[in-house]
């Protein structure tokens, strides 16, 4: 029989880790299961002494198959709990999967002896074996055969997922986990998250996977399968509030006949069903929002990422700043209210561009905002495309010139990340010709508190409901997992 351990190592950079399920490794648990296999898993979501939990278990198990599933900024973390299997178990086996692994998969097909070379002979010396893409199929694969590298990011491969494959996989194996130890609401509302769609076609420089087909290819759920879920967590675990965790929802064309159907559900169980999500801030139609607002959706988060169109341009938004303001007033005009995502450190960047990102806050005044520094993840067109310009010193430049400079992270030892303490916890790994690292902190710490003083918009706070949000290519949904539960 396959027995595998599966294992989300902490996310210490979120201020709270436990809000969202992380779908991506239940459905690779779900997968295992319905295949005849055994899973444990093991969520080390908010734990400070996860190495001791990891040899505890690794100590007393008879499973040599480990799969941890990692984001860049986890990767620390990851190379840690490694160690700890090393030690306590010998003979195990271990399997790198998720955004980290991908990312860097891809950035390494497209060239070989480029920057991301490095890191991929790094993985491939730390880990047993390496899957790259959707986990599904590939962790079978490996468990079946302990193939050293499967490549389900390749969609000629059999172990890559289309739209009709996604549309017949198990839903998340949620009952692996502790839901009743999230936390998270939307008005006021016990709520969950789940995805109704996978991937971006767009190419925002900043954004990572733009050169992996399994996060730039568009593949969808049939609505009946998402209506399906929602009646599921709402019939088994009482689930009334719902994030859809997509990129952008209303990239897919299916995406008002959902709300409709959402609509429909709500009136017919007689519950009010209360919804948040993403969107693009360009494709955003007065039908749209109305939809939304009538489905039960009282938010949306829209990246507009800058008040700059020079910016704007320079990290390929097909968005201007006058187009993003029209998707704030037809949100408005429906009665939803906007937070609105921004990011400073693109090319270019100068106080200039910040005054014009803070001028554009003020005067559209959203009913909340973050702003957070960019991070250069394997995977982005800001890494994959930048050359060395000095050692250590990575330059990425845009079309009109303008540079972005990087200093080169060992992402297995630093968490690099785009979100910080709000109360100036914040670092910088990037920097322009205008603005040097130090100074970005600083603008940014001073946007943050200008126009949080002059809309009188709250801080966040760092508790048990509080966390982060941001469609920055890298999701990074926290997560509580129970240890173990067997098939």
């Amino acid at each position: 029989m396959m027995q595998i351990c599966l294992i989300i190592p902490p996310s210490s950079f979120l201020l709270d880790e436990r809000v969202f399920v992380s779908l991506g490794v239940l459905k690779v648990a779900a997968a295992v299961e319905q295949a005849g296999g055994k899973v444990a898993l093991i969520d080390l979501s908010g734990v400070v002494d996860y190495a001791e939990v990891v040899r505890t278990f690794a100590s007393n198990t008879d499973i040599t198959w480990f799969g941890i599933t990692a984001t860049t900024p986890q990767m620390p973390a990851a190379t840690e709990i490694v160690k700890v299997i090393r030690k306590a178990k010998p003979e195990a086996k271990i399997m790198l999967g998720g955004a980290h692994a991908t990312l860097v998969a891809a950035a390494y097909k497209r060239q070989p002896s480029g920057r991301a070379e490095k890191s991929f002979v790094q993985l491939k010396e730390t880990y047993d074996s390496i899957v790259a893409g959707d986990g599904e199929r590939a962790v079978i694969k490996v468990l079946q055969t302990g193939a050293s590298f499967v490549d389900a990011d390749d969609p000629d491969s059999k172990y890559f997922l289309d739209s009709s494959d996604i549309a017949k996989e198990p839903l998340p194996a949620r009952h692996l986990v502790d839901l009743d130890s999230y936390v998270y609401k939307i008005d006021g509302v016990r709520a969950t998250n789940l995805i109704t769609q996978l991937g971006c076609p767009f190419s925002c420089a900043f954004c990572g996977g733009r050169e992996s087909p399994m996060l730039r290819r568009m593949r969808t759920r049939p609505a009946e399968a998402v209506i399906e879920e929602i009646l599921t967590l709402y019939k088994t675990y009482g689930f009334t509030g719902f994030q859809l965790y997509d990129d952008e929802l209303n990239v897919n064309r299916g995406f008002t006949r959902l709300l409709y159907m959402l609509r429909k559900l709500s009136d017919d169980c007689g519950v009010q069903f209360h919804f948040r999500g993403f969107v693009k801030a360009e494709l955003l139609t007065a039908q749209q929002a109305v939809a939304m607002r009538e489905a039960g959706f009282s938010w949306v988060l829209i990246g507009f990422e800058s008040g700059s169109d020079r910016i704007l341009r320079n990290m390929g938004k097909r968005a201007v700043s006058a187009v993003n303001t029209r998707s704030v007033d037809i949100a408005r005009a429906a009665g939803l209210k906007v937070k609105a995502l921004m990011s400073i450190g693109h090319p270019g960047e100068s106080t200039c561009t910040l005054e014009e990102t803070q001028n554009w806050l003020l005067k559209t005044q959203p009913d909340d905002f973050d702003v957070t520094i960019i991070s250069v993840y394997p995977g982005s067109y800001y890494y994959d495309h930048a050359k060395e310009t000095s050692p250590g010193i990575w330059t990425y430049q845009s079309l009109n010139g303008d540079k972005l400079h990087s200093i080169d992270v060992d992402y297995t030892k630093v968490a690099d990340y785009y979100k910080g303490d709000p109360n100036g916890g914040y670092q910088s790994y990037v920097y322009t010709d205008q603005l040097s690292a130090a100074e970005i902190v600083a603008c940014r710490n001073s946007i943050e508190s200008h126009v949080r003083q002059t809309l009188k918009i709250a801080y966040p706070m760092a508790a048990s409901t509080t966390r982060f949000e941001h469609s920055m290519g890298q999701g990074l949904p926290s997560t509580i997992l129970r240890r173990t539960c067997e098939s």
